[in-house]
């Protein structure tokens, strides 16, 4: 089930990051154009720039579930195969520990709960938290950059799913490398 749901997720991830990879093509040629014109959107630069983020956080997510990260297997090579299966499934715990960290800090950078405390007024939290997520504008686009931040929580949780499939047995990686 963890797996099924895990696979999906994956495919919704690399679905979006693709779309993402061809809107910054799009969007690096619409600056090329313009600027050659004369006519520069300086807007274009930073979504471009927000384009990539999203795209490689959701790819790194992805990666998880299909065991396409880089790994460095100097050391386990030389193990024997019951111990290279626990060093994997140890590895795949610091994973969920790193995930679910992430989920604590997004919640915490956050703060959705003092959020509603304060009845949504992003005034009045900004004065009971000194915390300025919810105020600070992204430079040529005019949104709140809590948007473009909203990726930590999609990889956090794709990354914990991912990796908690991964350490169930029930991940594509996983899935690939039994005999």
């Amino acid at each position: 089930m963890i797996g099924r749901i895990s696979a999906r997720w994956a495919r919704v991830e690399l679905m979006l990051a693709a779309l993402l990879a061809l809107s910054i093509t799009v969007l690096i040629l619409l600056n090329v154009v313009t600027r050659s014109i004369g006519a520069a959107l300086f807007w274009v630069d930073e979504l471009a720039i927000y384009a990539m983020a999203w795209m490689t956080f959701l790819g790194a997510s992805a990666a998880l579930h299909f065991g396409h990260t880089i790994v460095i297997t100097i050391l386990t090579d030389a193990l024997p195969s019951l111990v290279q299966r626990v060093v994997a499934k140890l590895v795949d715990l610091v994973v969920l520990a790193f995930a679910l960290f992430m989920i604590w800090f997004c919640w915490r950078w956050y703060s959705p709960l003092e959020l509603a405390r304060n009845g949504f007024d992003t005034q009045a939290f900004q004065g009971a938290t000194f915390n300025f997520i919810y105020a600070e504008p992204t430079t040529t686009l005019g949104i709140r950059k809590y948007w473009v931040w909203m990726v930590m929580w999609a990889f956090a949780i794709g990354a914990t799913l991912h990796s908690f499939a991964n350490l169930l047995g029930q991940g594509a990686a996983e899935r690939d490398t039994q005999p």
